[in-house]
């Protein structure tokens, strides 16, 4: 490949997904260089484009998890835009899409009719609870994935009601999981020509990430429950420097363990009973974070930073987004970049995740206009006339 060649140039995607996890899996695939194709609600578009905070016409949220598209309008309750996106199917390798389960099938746009039309087609679908199971209609946001999957209920302190876990992870681990599904069954296609479809639930993704939690239920019987030192082997958390920092740190392993101990000028420890054993050092452990919480009470940050270096554990300051901003690590790993947006200009956003040695990732643009692309995609791709395109606005469609 050329260097400025991207990784899925060629791959032509159908987004008709809203909100967060359907557009944030088909950013992702924009941004290593797919071509997609977003449809939107004529007159009204994704619900994103209203969300969030706005300078003037544009919607921070919606420049960023459609960027790189291409948008058009498209109204899919109509039967002349079914038959639009009918029509478009057999152009594309991918559909994405999040509506409740039935919802497409009501209108003949469901599997079994699109691989008919495309049988190499792979399709992404993504809902609260998945399309099996006896909620699989419920509907379902972030908020009502974190709290099903079992990551609300772990968040917090003991002695207060379960705090819900932010910013909106369920929808972006799920877009994640729907990409990672749509790259695998694209290498399945390529190697047999047999398309298929990809079922990720919010609710599901979540409970991917719960650690240990399951098995140790299921072997054990714990039910573990909210608290940053529950079922804590290794020394580790927050604390705050005498100039106000806070600092993350941890030493989950026993070479890390002995360089806490280094750093704390308690060497000895390491060969302690106290903290010999995963089941000591959860007994014992409380008394060594309060003497980790002095030691760093007693140090500015500057003055922290650099022993915590010298002993080689791991930390971190915990950043605010303006911290980000002036950190230069950010901005060496091209972290922070500019996306171009017709009504203001260059818009700060997160760089391109992950980063490919030969073929890496960028963005062309924030995300548009509602309806910017739909003469380009409706006439250009499908060929339909200027008379054409004119009554479908005259009726709705578009």
């Amino acid at each position: 490949m050329s260097a400025g060649r991207r990784p899925l140039e060629g791959i032509r995607v159908l987004e008709l997904a809203s909100v967060v996890a359907g557009p944030f899996c088909g950013a992702l695939l924009a941004e290593f260089g797919a071509e997609v194709l977003k449809a939107e609600l004529p007159g009204r578009g994704d619900d994103l484009r209203r969300m969030g905070p706005a300078e003037g016409e544009c919607h921070y949220w919606w420049a960023l998890e459609n960027r790189g598209k291409k948008v058009f309008t498209l109204d899919l309750r109509h039967p002349r835009g079914q038959e639009i996106v009918r029509r478009l199917v057999p152009l594309c390798d991918v559909v994405i899409e999040n509506f409740r389960p039935g919802t497409l099938e009501r209108w003949h746009l469901g599997w079994e009719e699109l691989s008919r039309l495309n049988p190499r087609l792979v399709m992404a679908r993504i809902t609260a609870f998945g399309q099996s199971g006896p909620r699989r209609h419920g509907p379902g946001f972030a908020a009502i994935g974190s709290a099903f999957g079992g990551t609300w209920y772990l968040n917090g302190v003991p002695e207060l009601p379960p705090i819900r876990p932010t910013p909106v992870y369920p929808d972006y681990l799920t877009g994640l999981f729907a990409a990672f599904g749509i790259l695998a069954a694209l290498r399945h296609r390529d190697a047999t020509g047999e398309g298929q479809w990809i079922d990720a639930a919010l609710y599901e993704s979540a409970f991917r990430v719960l650690e240990y939690t399951a098995t140790l239920y299921g072997r054990q019987g714990v039910v573990r429950e909210r608290g940053l030192r529950q079922h804590v082997a290794w020394p580790g958390g927050a604390c705050q420097t005498k100039d106000g920092r806070w600092v993350a740190y941890t030493a989950p392993a026993q070479h890390l363990f002995a360089r806490l101990c280094a750093l704390l000028g308690q060497p000895e420890l390491v060969d302690d009973p106290r903290f010999a054993t995963a089941e000591a050092r959860a007994e014992h452990l409380e008394a060594l974070l309060q003497q980790v919480e002095a030691w760093f009470a007693a140090r500015t940050y500057e003055e922290a930073a650099r022993e915590l270096e010298a002993h080689q554990v791991p930390y971190a300051p915990i950043m605010s987004i303006a911290d980000i901003f002036a950190d230069p690590h950010y901005r060496a790993r091209e972290m922070i970049i500019e996306a171009p947006e017709p009504h203001v200009g260059a818009l700060p956003q997160p760089g391109v995740v992950p980063k490919l040695s030969r073929t890496p990732g960028r963005v062309t643009h924030a995300g548009p206009p509602l309806g910017a692309h739909t003469e380009e995609i409706l006439g250009g791709l499908l060929g339909l006339t200027a008379a054409e395109l004119a009554a479908l606005r005259q009726e709705g469609v578009i």
